[in-house]
């Protein structure tokens, strides 16, 4: 199988990962997962051979690692948390794409990185990014400013975040309402929730899960745009490629949690393995990490990522203390 050799090497660096988050629980598996892929990474890209074993990690494990997380919930913690966290994300979600608008113009950005650095911060990171571009006329370049300041951001955030919501005393729940509301990428979201606690990691899940839908009508509004501009050479949008289908196998798992499909005594055997899983995707996604796109990313688009992700952990604290979320 071509995806067993790279798929091994994100194995045996989740068991040194998980082995060094017993020693120091504060980073936790997940954070050490993520740091030595990258460092990895930094020091020699991945051979070709490992490469599809690595990028199946990254994503189809992390997603069925998700989905695996479903199994120990059920509908009514996914409904009371979903339901709970929308005027946080509606809320974020107005912020972040404002001041992309307005400081991104003031910056002299393009609109096409403006957009893409909004959208991407404000809902799911790499993503969104590349939702948007499927829909949009825009530069590669672009396209690579954005991802590599949003990478750069969701490391920041992955290695600021437990440590601050400490400081601040957050419970489980709130920080985990946090954590999904105002970290780009799920990947990042589970390594920075799971390393505050396995509550809040399983609270951010259900709040990014909630959060990554709002692709499909941000997406469809910019594909609507286009279309109407009656542009030449317009390509349909891919509704099978942007809608997120493990979303639908998570609450599948949790259903057949809820109605008991799934005996009791599983239910510790399957957390631990999805806890592990997750490291193993975030190996990958370490591994697959550019690092040359941080150092391209420059200082004007780096500024406003900067501008965007403090607002966004601002203004999502804010939303949840005033509004007695979380």
């Amino acid at each position: 199988m071509k995806i067993l050799p790279g798929l091994i090497l994100c194995v045996g660096i989740a068991l040194v990962a998980t082995l060094l988050g017993w020693w120091f629980p504060l980073i936790g598996g997940p954070v050490f997962g993520i740091l030595i892929g990258v460092a990895i990474t930094a020091v020699r890209a991945p051979a070709a051979p490992l490469v599809p074993g690595i990028a199946f990690s990254s994503k189809s494990l992390l997603q069925w690692s998700i989905v695996l997380l479903g199994a120990h919930l059920s509908l009514a913690q996914i409904e009371r948390g979903g339901a709970a966290s929308l005027p946080v994300m509606l809320g974020t979600l107005v912020v972040t794409l404002t001041l992309a608008y307005l400081v991104g113009r003031l910056l002299g950005l393009d609109r096409d990185l403006r957009r893409l650095l909004g959208v991407g911060t404000a809902i799911c990171g790499g993503s969104a990014i590349a939702a948007m571009a499927s829909v949009i006329e825009v530069e590669q370049s672009d396209v690579a400013y954005a991802m590599g300041t949003i990478f750069f951001f969701n490391v920041v955030a992955v290695l600021t975040f437990p440590a601050l919501g400490h400081l601040m005393h957050l419970s489980q729940s709130a920080f985990g309402l946090w954590a999904g509301t105002a970290i780009n990428d799920t990947s990042s979201v589970v390594a920075a929730a799971f390393s505050y606690g396995h509550a809040a990691g399983s609270a951010s899940v259900i709040v990014k899960l909630t959060r990554t839908l709002l692709i499909v009508p941000i997406v469809a509004f910019y594909g609507w745009k286009r279309m109407t501009s009656a542009r030449k050479g317009d390509t349909p949008i891919a509704w099978s490629a942007i809608f997120p289908w493990f979303v639908v196998w998570f609450i599948v798992a949790a259903a057949l949690n809820s109605f008991g499909a799934i005996p009791a005594a599983f239910a510790q055997p399957i957390q631990q393995l999805a806890l592990f899983t997750i490291v193993a995707a975030l190996a990958g996604v370490g591994l697959l990490s550019d690092v040359q796109k941080m150092r391209a990313a420059g200082l004007r688009p780096l500024a406003l990522g900067a501008i965007l992700w403090v607002a966004i952990a601002c203004s999502s604290l804010l939303i949840a203390h005033f509004g007695h979320i979380g």
